[in-house]
């Protein structure tokens, strides 16, 4: 089954085919430079049989179209619906948001900027372990290859600048922005005021238009100018309350980590008292199959185990 996003990238590169020699001059394929995706999301189009991989070296991977991703682009040729996807036409479905309590606002606001045609940037405030994450999350997993997600405390002007120019996404997803240093975030004010990148480098120039929206999550304010903060509709996010946090853990757990009804449960209910952060829920999920969950609280939150098993 197709992900969101998939047809518009095997569209895209079954052009890139068309317009070069494939049997002279990338007899051994191409690279994720030529068609300019990224290596991880190549490589999950391997995985799910829509390339071949024709040619592997140390330095070097080549790729080319199979012959069941070439029917799958005439199929959809003959329907008509060859266009990429835009944004804007993006159905964002009933179940976008659903794993999250409450925040109905902040929830609308989201659905109309996201279908909006042109950019509109949203910060998410607010205290540790709410639903900022989350947001971004759905957004991600809704829009695929259009979305970028960042983490403020690991970006880098060189990378989040060629990381944009070479993926050309229609979002940006920041979390933990007000971590991101000072240089970053003067970087961010020149891709938000218009989409422009400029940018001269020793061999390469940089000079390309791509407006793009920012949904970022921040812990605190105080941090970014404001020049960077006038440029954001700012949503401050209040506090789960005890039972709507063990709710969400749980709805995380079976919908984004594939948890049965049971786990979900057990994870959330020995998790009460210790953690407010539904990425504490997320790590202990994961490493619960092979060690336990009691074991894996131990292991990454410390202390005694069980307190809260009865």
């Amino acid at each position: 089954m197709m992900k969101d996003g998939d047809m518009e990238l095997i569209t895209e590169i079954a052009k890139f085919e068309a317009s070069v020699d494939m049997e002279k001059e990338y007899r051994i394929g191409w690279s994720w430079r030529h068609v300019r995706i990224w290596p991880a999301t190549l490589s999950r189009l391997f995985k799910d049989g829509f390339l071949d991989n024709v040619f592997r070296s140390n330095s070097f991977t080549g790729y080319r179209l199979t012959e069941k991703a070439k029917a799958i682009i005439i199929a959809n040729r003959d329907e008509g619906s060859t266009e990429p996807k835009s944004a804007s036409q993006v159905n964002l479905g009933d179940d976008l948001f659903t794993d999250i309590i409450g925040h109905e606002d902040v929830k609308a606001l989201l659905k109309a900027i996201l279908l909006s045609e042109k950019p509109v940037h949203v910060m998410l405030t607010g205290p540790p372990a709410l639903a900022k994450t989350l947001f971004l999350w759905d957004i991600e997993q809704t829009f695929g290859e259009q979305a970028i997600w960042l983490v403020g405390s690991a970006t880098s002007k060189a990378g989040l600048w060629d990381l944009v120019a070479e993926r050309e996404p229609k979002i940006l997803l920041i979390d933990e922005m007000d971590k991101m240093n000072a240089v970053d975030m003067a970087a961010l004010l020149t891709m938000m005021e218009g989409g422009r990148l400029v940018r001269a480098k020793r061999g390469r120039e940089l000079d390309i238009n791509n407006p793009l929206k920012v949904i970022a999550a921040s812990n605190r304010l105080e941090k970014l100018s404001p020049e960077l903060r006038s440029r954001f509709a700012i949503r401050r996010l209040n506090p789960y309350s005890r039972s709507e946090f063990l709710t969400v853990v749980r709805g995380v757990l079976v919908r984004k980590e594939g948890l049965s009804n049971e786990m979900a449960e057990e994870v959330a209910r020995k998790l009460d008292g210790r953690s407010q952060d539904v990425r504490d829920a997320i790590r202990i999920a994961r490493l619960a199959p092979q060690v336990g969950v009691d074991q894996a609280i131990s292991l990454l939150l410390g202390g005694e185990t069980g307190a809260n098993s009865d």
